[in-house]
């Protein structure tokens, strides 16, 4: 079992402790997701081969998705959701494509931020075990009990109006598709938690951002537990599902296939979660990837050419830019983006943010994605990306010590390349949910200023 993975069960076992049998851990300021690598990150990653690196350090936060619940009252906590103001998609746009290119799109998405820890929270107690057979229900067994059991407040039009009003222009919603859903063997999603998701897509389009609506963590417990033709196959009936339900919505809506997990372990025979041979990993992230473009466009209506967002072999940038790596083929034209996390995430774990290796890093990085996608006409949506930089992730000998500084440092480097990112945020970090302002005058001026930067362009 790798560093990442251990880390990753650690933080499920810790879920035990909280109120809702539900999934928390103690939060991290860093902008990791889904296990942890830093241990074997805190050695020279350069000098490590690009797999040895990339297995490594994968973009991993499940310290910041997992962590510790920031203390509501309890109006905030439980809360109904705000009603919304009709039954169409809005925005003033009620359904229209617009006839731009994936790259017209990326420049028009600016920089988006997470709703982390909300709609993919679930009870994850013993979930990287053979054991851990089905999703657990938590509280009452409502779509708020699960919105909110990671630490999260009910999500209102309040809170999606204030991103934008902070600069964000996108939205990225994960989502736990397996929370309420009976353990048939249909994976039929249920409707009250689709309506609650659908309910936070009519918030985007009332904002005026784009909506970015994934499957997050129910990829791993799928990918886990299937082979490959059961994988497509529970994957098709997913985003057939999901692609019904949005398929008259305007193109401010926006799919990701997957989260982080496309090339990863699987249980064996004996229960253990193993590692796949590359090949056999590349050869499940390719058809995964085909699957949801088949899936999507195969339910016609806005569907049809909607823009699609295909997620890298573990998002890494090192795996996901190589060869064996395959796009695929697409009935739209011009209507893919690939889908990496952290631009610096060696640096970050190895503890050199803020000097001139973590910029060299960074930029090794964009110049893989440049010629890889970039230069090819296939932007890059930085799906996750550092919200915070802390003191103990700063080198020694660091010439940026200011975490506002740093994030700023980031953001300017991935826009120019011309990438989407997308701040990993959960509740009451960067963005309060309560107060709806980014907290940090510093970091509000930053992304302020980079959104007014890449609508000038």
């Amino acid at each position: 079992m790798t560093v990442r993975k251990i880390f990753s069960c650690l933080m499920a076992v810790c879920v035990i402790l909280t109120a809702t049998a539900c999934n928390s851990g103690n939060e991290s300021s860093s902008a990791t997701e889904s296990g942890s690598s830093v241990v074997e990150e805190s050695s020279a990653v350069e000098e490590s081969s690009a797999a040895e690196e990339t297995s490594a350090v994968e973009d991993s936060s499940a310290a910041e998705e997992t962590s510790a619940p920031e203390e509501t009252s309890a109006a905030e906590e439980t809360s109904a959701p705000e009603e919304s103001s009709d039954d169409t998609p809005s925005q003033g746009t009620q359904g229209e494509m617009r006839d731009m290119t994936a790259n017209e799109y990326a420049k028009d998405m600016g920089i988006g931020e997470n709703l982390g820890n909300t709609m993919e929270a679930y009870n994850a107690q013993n979930c990287e075990k053979s054991s851990y057979k089905w999703i657990p229900v938590v509280g009452s067994n409502t779509p708020q009990d699960y919105e909110t059991c990671w630490g999260a407040v009910v999500t209102t039009q309040e809170v999606i109006d204030g991103m934008k009003n902070e600069g964000f222009d996108t939205v990225r919603i994960p989502v736990f598709w397996g929370n309420m859903m009976e353990d048939d063997g249909t994976y039929t999603i249920n409707t009250q938690y689709l309506d609650r998701v659908e309910e936070i897509v009519k918030y985007c389009m009332n904002a005026g951002v784009y909506a970015v609506v994934n499957i997050h963590h129910f990829d791993e417990f799928i990918i886990r537990r299937n082979d490959l033709d059961s994988c497509k196959e529970i994957f098709t009936n997913l985003w057939t599902q999901i692609a019904e339900r949005f398929k008259d919505y305007s193109d401010y809506v926006v799919f990701e296939g997957f989260n982080e997990y496309l090339g990863g372990q699987q249980f064996d025979e004996s229960g253990v979660l193993a590692d796949l041979p590359q090949d056999k990993a590349y050869e499940l992230t390719n058809a995964l990837n085909q699957t949801f473009v088949d899936a999507v466009r195969a339910t016609g209506g806005n569907n049809a050419q909607r823009l699609l967002i295909v997620s890298g072999y573990w998002t890494n940038i090192d795996l996901t830019t190589a060869p064996e790596f395959k796009l695929p083929t697409d009935s739209a034209k011009d209507k893919l983006m690939v889908s990496v996390h952290y631009i610096d995430n060696a640096m970050f774990w190895s503890n050199q943010i803020g000097g001139q290796k973590w910029l060299d890093y960074a930029k090794g990085q964009c110049e893989e994605l440049k010629a890889a996608f970039t230069d090819k006409g296939i932007p890059v949506f930085v799906g996750e990306t550092t919200a915070k930089y802390p003191a103990s992730n700063m080198a020694k000998d660091a010439a940026h010590t200011d975490s506002a500084e740093c994030l700023e440092l980031l953001l300017d480097m991935a826009t120019d390349y011309g990438f989407v990112p997308v701040i990993w945020d959960t509740n009451d970090n960067m963005y309060s949910r309560t107060q709806y302002r980014i907290k940090d005058d510093g970091e509000r001026e930053v992304i302020q200023k980079i959104a007014e930067k890449i609508k000038a362009e």
